[in-house]
């Protein structure tokens, strides 16, 4: 996915794409079993609302910590705090990296069938959900319904909230100026 935006007056842009995934197929249950590996080591705490605190935390020893390959759910439960409604929906700081390029954002694996999704990114930021608030009121083209769990986002992104915190990088377009972001999803089998 390529994103360009132009504008005539000062704006803020911060775009992402929010596709749910869930590598085991339409109609499964659950993303939990599914296993992660980011390389972010940083994540921003949020408050009621979701609204970052403009803390810059690291991962280590929390639930965000998916340096190394591990289960979606396998420490899902430690999130405490109930606006997060039992799950993930944070975001993850990615490593430092010059202006433009591309790096790993994350891997994504459904260890049963053995799909793999990776994506990479210009973003320096990855917004992880885990579908806290799906009910299943949400219906596939196939008559699926999609459960608390069942799907996974991976939202290439600058920090949320950018403009009301000046330590996050700046997400200020000016007139004159393009914004460009690349995010590129790769599916494979292992």
């Amino acid at each position: 996915m390529e994103y360009t935006a132009t504008t005539d007056k000062k704006t803020f842009v911060n775009l992402t794409n929010h596709t749910f995934w869930n590598l085991a197929g339409s109609g499964s249950p659950s993303v939990l079993d599914h296993t992660l590996t980011m390389p972010a080591d940083r994540y921003l705490p949020t408050r009621e609302g979701l609204i970052p605190t403009g803390e810059i935390a690291s991962v280590a020893g929390t639930a965000l910590d998916f340096r190394a390959c591990k289960r979606v759910g396998e420490h899902i439960g430690n999130i405490a705090e109930p606006w997060f409604a039992g799950g993930y929906d944070h975001c993850v700081i990615l490593p430092d990296k010059p202006k433009g390029a591309i790096s790993l954002a994350a891997k994504l694996v459904d260890p049963d069938s053995g799909r793999t999704m990776t994506v990479e990114t210009t973003e320096p930021a990855l917004q992880v959900y885990s579908g806290n608030f799906l009910d299943g009121t949400i219906v596939s083209a196939e008559g699926k319904t999609y459960p608390k769990q069942s799907l996974l986002c991976l939202e290439a992104q600058h920090y949320p909230d950018s403009p009301h915190h000046p330590a996050f990088p700046s997400t200020l377009l000016e007139p004159g100026n393009t914004y460009r972001q690349t995010t590129i999803h790769t599916f494979g089998i292992e």
